[in-house]
């Protein structure tokens, strides 16, 4: 009598698992960090179930899959199943997740079927999931994952060699684990599928013809030889529990077909166990080795969905283009560039706070290209910077499908309201929504605000405790007895360290250390800290402070500063996370003590509580350009008065997301553009110099913006003033005087290349531009040793009109950097000024005030001589007069004073007569600014 060929699942699962353990290793010799995961959730200790989860751990061992068993209480609720199930979810690391069934008794079939469908589709390795099956069920769609055990009854019926197309096929089963699945398989291979049940009638006759059987009906031994139709193909999926008195434990396996008797009808048929069993478990494998691929390959190439422009002919004002297009949710812009949920936090629809910890999730990558976008020595109407930056994210990003991320600062309301206007750029390149980006955003530059003036009034609060009081009873209102017990807070223990007390008790400090303790004594002459308001207030310039009687006379004179330039916000832009920002914050120096020490908002008491103010305003600022590609927008701090720079955090955050797998080609690198406020003298240096010695950060290439207009202001054109109509030497074409000016643009060139620094000049084109005045600075520019030198139209045409700016930038960034400082911080103060003065300025040196003089020996004297040179100085002119046009040179710099900046590591310098508060013209531009009161919506902002 003939038998049938036993078909071997468990060598053939053997193969499968030794493929994708190759493929595994094969795919990790490319990329090192690949590693696929499964996770399995179990409801209790069920022991069938803990059987099952050991065999698939046992299984991924041998393959090379990472494993992990999550096991639950038996009485957990579906809501708790569902919250570790999108945990898991949202985990990268994870490939595939299997919740093993059953769970608990409480769990009803829909609680199951919540459990099954809060599973990712694109994770669903058991393929049960709603997306997968319905899939599997259509023959114009493909699912993700094909559920393992219909899997296996494929791959066996195919290693038989038996054709499935157009056989007489019979599925005995209606489960949606087996029976349902697999006949949608065996459809889709163009079988003549008859889906059976045990109510079925004239059963045994429709097996019978049968060419090919599967049986997944749940019965031991329930189809009979006589059944089967000679020579077919018979894959038992069943396996059940039999009473046998031979077998040590009492029981042996058995199918669903009765083994021995139909052996000799069928061709082929699988064995119980040793059969399907196998299989699926090979093929979970499998299905976890692809997802692992797929999700791996996804985070590669992380794509973001351009929004579509409007461009019209005539442009028309920025805010009408603005609310001319809808922005695309903030969470979802966040997934295109892959970001996690919980590290998005969302601040309403259009805008989120990124939280730090995606850097140790990406630390891995080599961060992406880096460049800053700088300019010539601007107009009082500025070049477009700004629209540049936006202009050429939206060219990397939308028109050549490159990762790439603005990095811009946090515009202050008093430009806003003032002359400048907003900064969200302008025309078709800008940042949306640009209401939301120009005003509060999410409340940074307000925190900020009441940190410095907390350190104000704790600072004069201070003095007038220590005016007012014996040493005794200062030091018994600091250090109070509580149910007659005296401790120090923590901050006074780190002060007494600082005097070199070494006491912690109290009660043990004599009455000298005590003075030393408790009065500060600063001199008033050497205060350093203003109060801040974001409002551009001229009379607020210089004022006396305690005029009320309540404090008895102690009147002194001060001022306050625009809220961007205080140093909060300086440490925040150069702060590299919470506890640094915290240290930085504790350090910042407000006046000099009359022994001549520097004193500290630590020394103040108020550190700690600086920091929780301004805890959130380190996670960067997530938004979005007209175009759909993202923007970070964090800290803003003045690029005349400070050192101009976005933030620290933002860019290595966009650096890191920009970035690249190891193992992926350079081809996939992404691009961050950061901005450096007003020109290549200004934000530019102070970029190089100070921003990326706190961030070790190397710049790849400087973008140059000019403009004809403001070269043409430079070769001896008339004023441009705000507010007045431009003189036609700027409307109508002039070669002269283009080209003179052009040696603005030649030295800026020249300068950035001492940084070692590949250059690219932008030329921002304005209508009334000719031609010849665009090549004329083309020309001037490649000539003077920039890299490359393009003009682009991205104001009237978005990202398509910085296209070939893009390229430009992509050619230049290719290879490493040979980015350098300009000088060395061993240097003293003085000759650290003077090398700015002379190789970024031209000047023939500087001339200190007496009071600079005074200012550079105590800081030098106190330990702060080492810290770089943040020069405050007028943006109009390489020189500190702002009269001074195109490229003086040979004058001397002179320093009204040096401000230190012990928190955010620098000193800064006051030329001439720069302001550190600006004011309002007669003519701001908050008078154009309203609501509309049918829709609420801001009008007039520019």
């Amino acid at each position: 009598m003939a038998s049938a060929k036993i078909i071997d699942g468990t060598a053939i699962a053997k193969s499968i698992r030794s493929t994708v353990a190759q493929k595994i290793k094969s795919y990790q010799a490319q990329y090192p960090r690949f590693q696929p995961q499964l996770v399995i959730v179990q409801a209790g200790d069920r022991p069938d179930s803990s059987v099952y989860v050991r065999m698939k751990a046992k299984a991924a061992e041998e393959v090379g899959i990472k494993f992990k068993h999550v096991n639950i209480p038996e009485s957990a609720t579906v809501d708790e199943v569902v919250s570790l199930v999108k945990k898991l979810n949202d985990d990268r690391e994870i490939s595939g997740i299997l919740v093993q069934l059953p769970l608990g008794p409480h769990v009803d079939a829909d609680g199951v079927r919540t459990v099954t469908e809060a599973i990712s589709p694109e994770k669903d390795v058991d393929g049960f999931h709603a997306y997968n099956i319905g899939h599997l069920a259509s023959r114009a769609a493909t699912p993700l994952f094909v559920p393992c055990t219909p899997a296996a009854v494929i791959r066996l019926i195919e290693h038989t060699g038996v054709s499935i197309a157009g056989a007489d096929t019979v599925v005995l089963g209606r489960s949606d684990i087996v029976g349902n699945p697999v006949t949608a398989l065996l459809r889709n291979r163009d079988a003549t599928v008859t889906q059976c049940h045990s109510r079925t009638k004239n059963l045994e006759e429709i097996v019978r013809r049968a060419d090919i059987l599967v049986v997944a009906i749940g019965r031991p031994e329930f189809v009979r030889g006589s059944w089967i139709k000679p020579g077919a193909v018979v894959i038992d999926v069943g396996i059940n529990s039999i009473p046998d008195a031979s077998k040590k434990s009492g029981q042996r396996l058995v199918g669903d077909v009765n083994y021995s008797e139909v052996i000799t009808h069928a061709s082929h048929i699988t064995p119980v166990p040793g059969g399907v069993g196998p299989m699926t478990v090979a093929l979970l494998m499998e299905n976890v080795m692809t997802s692992a691929v797929r999700l791996f390959e996804k985070a590669q190439h992380r794509t973001v969905k351009p929004l579509k422009l409007n461009i019209l002919e005539k442009v028309p004002s920025d805010i009408e283009i603005a609310r001319a297009q809808t922005p695309k949710p903030i969470t979802e812009l966040a997934q295109e560039i892959g970001l996690l949920p919980d590290e998005i936090e969302s601040y309403g629809k259009y805008k989120a706070k990124i939280e730090l910890s995606v850097l140790n999730r990406l630390a891995h990558r080599k961060d992406g290209k880096y460049i800053v976008i700088s300019g010539i020595t601007p107009t009082p109407l500025g070049e477009g910077k700004s629209t540049t930056t936006i202009g050429l994210a939206q060219a990397l990003g939308a028109c050549l499908g490159r990762s790439a991320f603005a990095c811009v600062r946090q515009p202050s309301q008093g430009p806003t309201f003032g002359i400048k206007g907003g900064a969200a750029g302008g025309g078709y390149s800008q940042v949306i929504p640009m209401d939301e980006f120009n005003l509060h955003l999410t409340g940074d530059i307000h925190a900020v605000t009441a940190a410095n003036n907390l350190l104000a009034a704790a600072l004069d609060a201070r003095m007038f405790h220590e005016a007012t009081q014996s040493d005794k009873a200062l030091y018994s209102r600091l250090v109070p007895s509580n149910k007659g017990k005296r401790a120090f807070a923590p901050l006074m223990l780190k002060r007494l360290q600082k005097l070199g007390i070494d006491k912690t008790k109290p009660n043990d400090l004599t009455p000298e250390e005590i003075n030393r303790f408790a009065r500060l004594d600063a001199d008033p002459e050497t205060i350093t800290w203003n109060r801040v308001l974001d409002t551009n207030d001229r009379f607020l310039r210089r004022v006396t402070l305690g005029r009320n009687p309540t404090e008895q006379g102690h009147e002194r004179e001060a001022g306050f500063d625009i809220a961007v330039a205080s140093e909060c916000m300086a440490v925040l832009a150069l702060t590299t996370d919470l506890v640094d920002m915290r240290e930085r914050l504790g350090k910042m120096v407000v006046a000099t003590s009359k022994r001549g020490e520097p004193i500290t908002a630590d020394d103040l008491g108020v550190g700690g509580a600086l920091a929780v103010l301004m805890k959130d305003t380190v996670k960067p600022n997530l938004m979005q350009t007209l175009e759909g590609t993202p923007v970070f927008v964090h800290a803003g701090p003045f690029a005349n008065i400070a050192h101009g720079n976005s933030s620290i955090l933002a860019d290595r955050v966009a650096l890191k997301l920009a970035g690249t797998e190891p193992g992926e080609s350079s081809d996939h690198v992404g691009y961050v553009l950061t901005e450096g406020g007003f020109g290549a003298d200004m934000g530019m240096e102070k970029f190089c110099d100070i921003k990326c010695r706190v961030s070790g950060l190397k710049p790849d290439a400087v973008v140059i913006v000019a403009t004809t207009r403001a070269l043409k202001m430079h070769g001896g054109g008339p004023e441009v003033t705000p507010g007045k109509p431009l003189a036609d030497t700027y409307t109508k074409e002039n070669l002269v005087i283009l080209k003179e000016g052009c040696k603005n643009l030649q030295r800026h060139i020249q300068n950035s290349r001492k940084f070692g620094l590949k250059v690219i000049v932008g030329i921002n084109k304005f209508a009334s531009d000719t031609p010849a005045e665009l090549e004329l600075v083309r020309q001037e520019a490649l000539a003077a040793g920039a890299d490359a030198a393009v003009v682009s139209n991205h104001w009237a045409e978005g990202g398509v009109g910085a296209r070939a700016l893009a390229e430009a930038i992509v050619v230049a960034c290719e290879g490493e950097s040979d980015f350098k400082f300009l000088y060395d911080l061993d240097l003293s103060i003085e000759e650290k000024i003077n090398t700015i003065c002379k190789e970024i300025y031209h000047a023939a040196g500087i001339e200190l005030s007496e009071l600079a003089r005074k200012q550079v020996d105590t800081y030098t004297r106190q330990g702060y001589g080492n810290l770089p040179i943040c020069m405050a100085k007028t943006q109009y002119s390489f020189s500190h007069d702002p009269s001074l046009k195109n490229v003086p040179s040979g004058f001397t710099v002179p320093i009204r004073a040096v401000r230190l900046s012990a928190g955010a590591g620098f000193l800064y310098p006051i030329l001439g007569d720069m302001q550190t508060m600006p004011g309002l013209g007669t003519r701001p531009g908050f008078w154009e600014v309203g609501l509309d009161p049918e829709t609420g919506h801001v009008v007039g902002l520019f």
